[in-house]
């Protein structure tokens, strides 16, 4: 489970209706098997239907957005009610309270879609481009928040991009709601320092400065600009190059641990993943295999080769 593998169990915030809620217009739920499958045994969930909070009831008339001078408003399809000023209040309330690490919303959703959502003009669709009214407000007021939704997470890239996000940003809640102490954010950064070398070499140097910081600077001040630091870092996508480089620096800090033999195999396994042939799992379950002495406690405390529990097996996908 996740506390096993160090970890605090992720808040994620979820449209209702991809649990199973039958809260849909039609009646019916969207229930999306990753997250009530795969997911779920190490998440805490905070179902959301922001159509139900509303008090529209289901089933009920289907919604759609309408182009007006002062922005996009959130329509009844058929009768033409104007669901915007309800909408976007609750966004407000909601987003004010909102304490999760990750939110998966309802694709396709005039309220809950984060990409490609209709908005019309009379009859006629002018735009794929806007995000639901309600999805709109979070995401302006969580700018870091991870975000996703249940069709984007079919892709093996994006759902492991996404899983690793929530972990991260749960680990750091954990901390930073604790009485922590200077030495505490300084062990922190040193478990994260190859997982963040991997996403942005300035988020890297950025949190390992304010580390530094730890102990001089005033203690909420440090916690909030770390707290930014080190979620802007994990933004940031991982890439194969920087995946790179991180492996090669850790399998150079294996040392004489390793023969020439195995030495010169894991090179040529990195260089594999570097053109596409394998997938990071490979390297990594390879330089934990061989890791001894001082460089196996390095390789074992680093989030990098264990960032969510390993029943996701989510890098087991060629890139």
């Amino acid at each position: 489970m996740a506390e096993e593998h160090g970890c605090g169990r992720p808040r994620v915030a979820v449209s209702s209706c991809l649990l199973g809620a039958r809260v849909r217009h039609n009646g019916n739920h969207s229930r999306a098997r990753y997250l009530t499958d795969e997911l779920a045994p190490f998440v805490d969930w905070v179902p959301i239907c922001p159509e139900m909070e509303i008090g529209l009831g289901t089933p009920r008339e289907s919604l759609r957005l309408e182009r007006s001078p002062s922005g996009p408003r959130l329509m009844t399809r058929n009768t033409g009610r104007d669901l915007t000023p309800a909408m976007t209040g609750l966004a407000a309330e909601r987003s004010a309270g909102l304490d999760v690490d990750g939110y998966v919303f309802k694709a396709k959703s005039p309220s809950c879609g984060i990409h490609g959502i209709p908005l019309y003009n009379g009859e006629t669709m002018v735009t794929r481009q806007n995000r639901g009214l309600f999805a709109d407000a979070v995401i302006e007021s969580h700018p870091l928040l991870p975000v996703e939704d249940e069709g984007r997470l079919r892709d093996a890239v994006l759902r492991e991009a996404f899983t690793e996000r929530i972990f991260a940003h749960a680990r750091l809640r954990e901390l930073l709601r604790s009485d922590w102490r200077p030495r505490d954010l300084v062990a922190f950064q040193s478990r994260h320092k190859m997982q963040l070398l991997a996403h942005s070499t300035e988020g890297y140097r950025e949190t390992g400065r304010l580390v530094a910081e730890a102990g001089t600077r005033p203690r909420e001040e440090l916690a909030d600009a770390y707290g930014t630091a080190f979620r802007t870092a994990m933004a940031v996508k991982a890439s194969v190059g920087r995946n790179v480089n991180v492996l090669q620096h850790c399998l150079g800090m294996l040392g004489d641990e390793l023969d020439p033999v195995r030495r010169a195999d894991l090179a040529e396994v990195i260089a594999s993943y570097q053109e596409r042939r394998v997938a990071l799992s490979v390297p990594l379950a390879l330089l934990r295999h061989h890791a001894r002495g001082e460089a196996a406690t390095y390789v074992q405390n680093q989030t990098y080769f264990l960032p969510y529990p390993d029943e996701l097996g989510l890098r087991n996908h060629v890139v």
